[in-house]
C-alpha cells in the first residue's frame, strides 16, 4: 500500500505521518503541504524538515487564490488578530453555533480534495489527515466533525473510482491522545510547528499552543515548544 500524508508541519500530522511510516515503510510514504496564504511559512518550513527526518517523499502546492476573499485571522490579508484565548474560551464566545475566528472555510474539503487529486497521480491507495475530536467540539472547525469525514470520505472513494481511501486515525481521539502514541513512536515534536503567530519561538497564548502545551502535560511531558521558548 501507498500512502500520501497530508502534513502540516504540526502535531496531528506528523503524528499519522509516523504511524504510516511505520505501517507502510518510508519508501511507500510522500507527505503534501498546502500553502493557503497564511500569516507565515513556519509550518511549510516544518513539515518539509519532519519530512527529511522520515526520509519521505515531500511536495508543496499553492492554494493562496482559494482563500483571498477570506477575512479568517490565519491570512494574510485578515483585519482579524489571532485570538489569544483557549478555544473552550472561543467557543463559549460564540455560544457554540459557529465556527471560531481561525477557522479557514471548507479548508480541509479544499485540501482534502487538492490531495487526492495528487496521491492518484503519484499510485497512492490510501490518504492520511490528522484531524482530531477537539477541532469538531462546539462547532469550532465543522470540516473536522465525524460528519465531515463520513462524507468526504465516501465523495473521495466514490470520485476515486474505489482507488483511494481517506484515514482519520485520530477521528475521535484527544490531543493527548494523540502525543501519547506519538511519544511512544518516538516521534520528532520539537521539528513541529502549530503557533499561529510567525516569530522565532511559539507565542505560547494562542490557541493552538495552549492546546498541545497541555496535551503534553497530560502525558507527564513538556512540549519542546515550550523548551525552545525558554532562556
Amino acid at each position: 500500500m501507498k500512502a500520501l500524508v497530508l502534513s502540516s508541519g504540526g502535531i496531528d500530522s506528523t503524528t499519522a505521518l509516523a504511524m504510516a511510516v511505520a505501517e507502510h515503510g518510508s519508501d511507500n510514504v510522500i507527505t503534501l503541504s498546502i500553502y493557503y496564504g497564511q500569516k507565515h511559512r513556519k509550518e511549510l518550513t516544518a513539515a518539509a524538515s519532519i519530512a527529511d527526518y522520515y526520509r519521505v517523499r515531500h511536495l508543496e502546492i499553492n492554494l493562496d487564490a482559494v482563500f483571498q476573499y477570506s477575512n479568517c485571522a490565519l491570512l494574510q490579508q485578515s483585519t482579524e488578530a489571532v485570538p489569544q484565548a483557549t478555544y473552550a474560551e472561543q467557543i463559549a464566545a460564540t455560544g457554540g453555533e459557529k465556527p471560531v475566528a481561525t477557522y479557514v472555510p471548507f479548508r480541509n474539503g479544499l485540501f482534502l480534495s487538492a490531495a487526492a487529486g495528487v496521491a492518484l497521480s503519484e499510485g497512492c491507495d490510501l490518504l492520511y489527515y490528522g484531524v482530531h475530536a477537539e477541532d469538531a467540539a462546539g462547532f469550532a472547525y465543522p470540516d473536522c466533525s465525524p460528519a465531515f469525514q463520513a462524507g468526504i470520505s465516501a465523495a473521495i472513494w466514490a470520485g476515486s473510482g474505489h482507488q483511494l481511501r481517506v484515514v482519520a486515525p485520530f477521528l475521535h481521539w484527544y490531543k493527548r491522545d494523540i502525543i501519547r502514541q506519538g511519544l511512544a513512536l518516538n516521534v520528532p515534536y520539537e521539528r513541529t510547528w502549530s503557533c499561529y503567530a510567525g516569530g522565532e519561538v511559539p507565542c505560547g497564548v494562542c490557541g493552538t499552543c495552549r492546546e498541545r502545551a497541555a496535551a503534553f502535560a497530560a502525558n507527564g511531558a513538556v512540549d519542546p515548544a515550550v523548551e525552545r521558548r525558554t532562556p
